[in-house]
């Protein structure tokens, strides 16, 4: 059975991280959920990124299934029918780089968590409007924290997610954190070429659990 949405937002709001990665080896893959896993996630995004991502995908949603309180998504869905793809692969919610309407109306439908990327304040509004409950602040490396300070007090209702520019370190997670976000988007800053190239997976686990850490000490401080 499909988590409602609700469950999904509370699993993110409890970590404050929404982990991406992407591999077309399905082993290396596997490694990654389990080590983000481990590490203390309980929501991961597999990135769309390859040509065999969505194989890829059915793979990691049979993995999944031995972590009973782990919520798989995918990332990276440009189109409608991309989303309804993988939402009838398992996906339990659904990530995009940009807001298009089409794929708010096939997640709304099937009743899946929708975050889009946005990058003005027009888009924020207009996927607000369209049902999106998260919303990505993409680009984060060129918007910033202070993007989303001017934001909020705006549109103080709003649950932001920034990806891009978000990293595993004190000074950059308190900066977000501060500016009022309610989850951060990683992916390479946490599972680093030479840390997958050496299979180190028990490294990439330690890294998660320091950050996920930070975070918890920031949002308590």
């Amino acid at each position: 059975m499909r988590p409602t949405k609700d469950k999904v937002i509370g699993a993110i709001q409890s970590t404050g991280l929404v982990p991406l990665y992407y591999h077309a080896d399905v082993e290396i893959a596997r490694h990654a959920l389990e080590a983000a896993y481990l590490g203390g996630v309980r929501v991961f995004e597999f990135a769309n990124r390859g040509a065999n991502a969505f194989e890829v995908f059915q793979e990691l949603v049979k993995d999944s299934r031995k972590f009973h309180d782990l919520y798989l998504g995918i990332g990276t869905v440009m189109n409608a029918e991309s989303a309804r793809k993988f939402i009838d692969a398992g996906a339990h919610f659904v990530v995009s780089p940009i807001f298009k309407n089409e794929i708010a109306q096939v997640c709304d439908r099937e009743r899946v968590l929708w975050i889009p990327g946005c990058a003005t304040m027009t888009e924020i509004v207009t996927a607000s409007d369209a049902g999106a409950e998260i919303i990505k602040i993409f680009p984060g490396s060129v918007l910033g924290p202070g993007f989303v300070s001017s934001v909020l007090p705006i549109l103080p209702n709003l649950k932001l997610m920034p990806t891009g520019g978000v990293e595993p370190d004190e000074k950059n997670l308190s900066a977000w954190f501060k500016a009022g976000v309610f989850c951060v988007g990683m992916g390479s800053q946490l599972f680093t070429p030479d840390l997958v190239q050496s299979k180190n997976w028990k490294a990439i686990a330690d890294k998660i659990e320091q950050t996920l850490r930070m975070i918890k000490d920031i949002r308590l401080s």
